[in-house]
């Protein structure tokens, strides 16, 4: 059963982000599905890592956006993507370094992070970029 079901209550308009979004709730749903198999470490390891490439990805998509449209809460959105990618980092040296495991406490975490990001955070800039027509 997946973690996180997407629906269109999550959408920002904004069909480059929505993409990117439902991608990463896909890829979080795979390291769910990994960790209910009992799947092993290394094949956990490379689903957290593609997880966290990605989550740079889509965050430097949603920063390029900011510069070029003058999102004005752009500094603090950026804060807060920086404070997501510094734990997740540290979890993932810890992981790395068998001090920590991909539980449900870090599933809860990280779904009901991109959950709150995605409709607080996201939806702040949602207007103006349906405004300056971003696809």
């Amino acid at each position: 059963m997946a973690l996180f079901q997407w629906t269109d209550d999550y959408s920002v308009k904004v069909p480059s982000i929505d993409a990117q979004h439902k991608m990463l709730v896909s890829m979080l749903n795979d390291l769910h599905d990994g960790m209910s198999r009992g799947a092993g470490a290394d094949q956990l390891s490379k689903i957290l890592a593609g997880l966290i490439e990605y989550t740079a990805k889509h965050f430097a998509h949603e920063e390029e956006l900011f510069a070029q449209h003058g999102f004005p809460e752009a500094e603090e959105h950026i804060a807060e993507h920086k404070r997501l990618v510094d734990q997740v980092l540290a979890f993932q040296t810890k992981f790395e370094a068998k001090q920590a495991s991909i539980n449900m406490e870090l599933m809860k975490f990280l779904k009901d992070w991109l959950i709150k990001h995605i409709m607080g955070s996201d939806r702040r800039y949602s207007a103006l970029f349906v405004e300056k027509k971003v696809a």
